[in-house]
């Protein structure tokens, strides 16, 4: 493996966003898209154990999450108004993991801001744990796939490493920040 990306560099990425996930302001999927960048360009078979870094590094660290809330959810829960159970936002959360749980995971981690309600409200629901860890693959991997392909067009639209890396963070940053950021329509 190249000296930019070690196998050490690989563990801090599992680190970085497993760290990322349980505390969301750091910013998981820049990180994720710039490694992709520097992979890339050194070797395309590392963009795999990138694609893993991160796929790992989300699927613990929203486990991590999972488990927290399931342990601690009704003190939690008494204390933090809109994770009420007879609050409309919680029903229709556990609503859509019910109907198709797999999905629902998905979409939330796909989100910006959707993934920490999404499974807070599957723990404090109950959702079993052992189905938590199965759905929980598919969303950490699709977002880790979706992280990486910014990182990817990024390292082949721009010549120049530096360029693409600065590019692809932005991008991420773009996709995962500008949406929270915007004023939300409610239905009426």
């Amino acid at each position: 493996m190249a000296d930019d990306l070690g196998w050490v560099h690989l563990v801090v990425l599992v680190a970085v966003i497993a760290f990322g996930a349980v505390v969301p302001v750091v910013p998981t999927g820049p990180t994720l898209a710039a490694a992709a960048v520097l992979a890339h360009d050194e070797a395309p078979w590392e963009l795999l154990l990138v694609l893993a870094a991160g796929w790992l590094g989300a699927y613990l660290g929203d486990c991590v999450v999972f488990v927290v809330f399931s342990a601690t959810g009704g003190r939690v829960a008494d204390k933090v108004p809109w994770l009420r159970a007879d609050r409309p936002a919680v029903t229709r959360m556990r609503t859509r993991i019910e109907e198709n749980d797999v999905a629902a995971m998905t979409v939330s981690r796909l989100i910006p801001a959707g993934r920490l309600p999404v499974l807070i409200a599957a723990a404090l629901s109950g959702y079993p744990w052992h189905r938590f860890a199965v759905t929980c693959v598919f969303s950490a991997g699709a977002w880790a796939v979706l992280y990486v392909g910014i990182g990817v067009l990024g390292g082949a639209v721009v010549p120049s490493n530096t360029v693409a890396l600065i590019a692809a963070v932005v991008v991420a940053f773009a996709v995962g920040v500008v949406p929270k950021a915007m004023p939300r329509r409610h239905a009426t």
